[in-house]
């Protein structure tokens, strides 16, 4: 899990440069062709690792039912971002891969209710989770370099 989680607080920092140096209206702006933006993709991957992790092993999120709702798989950039929510996904980025490492370390992750993902994966624990969720937020690096790259023009 240790390797898991440090591969995943590379990516995130990378996020964190991002929403650190990109400007809010950039930032919440979906370039042609694209169906989403870059605030949306960074608040999508914290909220994933969440129902990934915590959610199916049946223990409390980290995050707001509110963030879920409105971030999670399925759901598109209403344009909105306050700087507050900003500061809050921000922390989170860290926050709860601190956590994770914690509750791992803790022996937490006891139970785990399988989840077959939309990539036809079936996750059985939260090591498991954890290695799906490196791939996907490596999927969504990918997507936020790309929105990057055809932001402002």
């Amino acid at each position: 899990m240790e390797y898991l989680i440090d591969t995943s607080k590379q990516i995130r920092k990378i996020l964190f440069k991002i929403l650190e140096e990109t400007p809010k209206e950039l930032l919440l702006e979906i370039p042609k062709n694209f169906n989403n933006n870059i605030w949306w993709n960074i608040a999508h991957v914290v909220v994933t690792q969440q129902l990934l992790v915590y959610k199916f092993s049946g223990m409390p999120m980290l995050v707001s039912d509110e963030m879920v709702e409105k971030f999670k798989k399925g759901t598109t950039p209403d344009g909105n971002a306050t700087e507050e929510e900003i500061a809050q996904i921000k922390d989170l980025l860290f926050s709860t891969l601190d956590q994770t490492q914690a509750d791992y370390k803790a022996g937490n992750f006891k139970n785990y209710n399988a989840y077959t993902t939309s990539l036809n994966v079936t996750l059985s624990n939260a090591v498991e989770a954890m290695k799906f969720n490196a791939m996907h937020e490596g999927i969504h690096i990918g997507a936020i370099l790309a929105l990057k790259r055809n932001v402002g023009k």
